[in-house]
């Protein structure tokens, strides 16, 4: 008469693969969402920037770009903006909330004291949380 033990383990094979078919899913999810919201968050009117070694602050959601040209024009986003009507324009765009930060980007050509102008009028309005935008450089070691 013969006995047959089995040795106690289980039929499943053991599987050393990862399964990356979730991984590639939630990545090209992600690439879907960069790609629709990447042309959203830029401003396209055209300034050349001086750069700065200073370290980036935190972008909020909807920034508020105030472009100032090379001739002197002001840009609140995309449209072109009356320097005497600024406060009144920011206050549309804004829901007369004060509190939020307004980005300065003024192109390399525009001198100091424009730049203080337009800063001057921001104050005058109320608006006193004010960032200027400048292009990254690598900090020199």
């Amino acid at each position: 008469m013969g006995l047959h033990l089995s040795e106690g383990g289980d039929d499943l094979q053991e599987n050393h693969e990862i399964n990356v078919t979730p991984f590639i899913d939630v990545m090209l999810v992600l690439l879907i969402i960069f790609m629709v919201a990447a042309p959203l968050a830029t401003v396209d009117v055209k300034i050349d920037l001086p750069a700065s070694s200073a370290k980036p602050a935190p972008r909020p959601d909807k920034p508020i770009y105030l472009s100032i040209k090379a001739d002197h024009s002001l840009f609140l986003g995309e449209a072109r903006v009356d320097p005497a009507q600024l406060g009144a324009t920011l206050d549309q765009q804004t829901q007369a909330d004060k509190e939020q930060t307004i980005f300065v980007r003024g192109d390399k050509e525009v001198n100091y004291s424009e730049l203080m102008s337009v800063m001057d009028n921001l104050r005058a309005a109320g608006y006193l949380k004010i960032g200027l935008v400048g292009l990254e450089t690598v900090a020199a070691q």
